[in-house]
């Protein structure tokens, strides 16, 4: 059976339809990851995840991994469920009320006590060995922050070779991405880093999309950034922008031909970016 057979069976279901044994379960685990002086800390950003968050932090409970950590919540302005859930399974979070993932993230980074901090987006799963893989980057020599690659989730609307074809065609151009402009690869659903070293620029809070690759920009100057290609690092997550594309195809199409079109900076490195007006708030 795949790892995340038994947490889509959870996934998208809400409050309502999720019986009291598995918001047990999950809140008994939720209380013995937990960790009063943790080594990391492992951060979900949640706007409106009534249907998705219980998912998330019951994959990060199951992780395997030797290493204290506690586990944060950040309920960024959800007018759901989401709130609600948090208190009935007992979850360390806190109220952003200035909506954007800079705004929640950041909230995530005054609070943590750990030397380490991982991203983590509330809509997404988490295989068993997630946690553990980072951290064994963070901590060698010179490593300032880490990042990985990530699958969607199977459903029945989009098929297996479709997904294996886009999600290749991807990871390769990320491969080359990253060798020049490492920071443009980062995503912070799978983005982890030093908290002291982070907290010295902090998250963009004044634009809609790109606080993670920003962070990761800046934090290039105190370390090096590592690209974690192992399986046991790739969470699977939902369609979010590329759903909104329309469609896998379509997406592919308007994704391919940004790619073409931008091919030279595979090849360059660069130490700012420009903000487009459509990305500020």
């Amino acid at each position: 059976m795949k790892w995340y057979k038994k947490y889509l069976d959870l996934y998208g279901l809400k409050r309502n339809e999720v019986c009291m044994n598995q918001l047990r379960t999950i809140s008994e685990l939720l209380k013995k990851k937990s960790s009063d002086t943790p080594l990391a800390s492992v951060v979900l950003i949640a706007h409106n995840e009534e249907a998705h968050i219980l998912s998330c932090i019951w994959s990060l409970c199951n992780n395997i991994c030797t290493d204290e950590i506690e586990i944060i919540v950040v309920n960024n302005n959800s007018i759901d469920g989401t709130e609600e859930l948090l208190k009935e399974i007992g979850a360390n979070y806190f109220n952003e009320t200035q909506k954007g993932p800079g705004h929640a993230r950041q909230c995530g980074l005054d609070h943590a006590k750990g030397k380490y901090y991982i991203c983590i987006d509330a809509d997404t799963i988490y295989p068993p060995h997630y946690i553990r893989t980072h951290l064994k980057e963070l901590k060698k020599k010179d490593i300032i922050a880490t990042y990985s690659l990530w699958s969607f989730i199977p459903d029945d609307t989009h098929s297996k070779f479709s997904l294996f074809c886009y999600e290749g065609m991807r990871d390769v151009y990320l491969y080359l991405q990253s060798l020049k402009r490492p920071e443009l690869c980062v995503r912070g659903m799978t983005f982890a880093f030093q908290t002291e070293a982070a907290r010295r620029y902090g998250f963009r809070t004044d634009i809609k999309r790109g606080e993670d690759g920003y962070l990761a920009l800046q934090l290039k100057a105190a370390g090096k950034l590592r690209f974690i290609k192992t399986r046991k690092a790739r969470p699977i997550t939902g369609y979010g922008t590329v759903g909104a594309d329309g469609s896998l195809s379509n997406s592919f199409k308007i994704r391919s031909l940004k790619a073409i079109k931008n091919i030279g900076n595979l090849f360059t490195r660069k130490k700012e970016y420009k903000d487009e007006d459509s990305n500020l708030l």
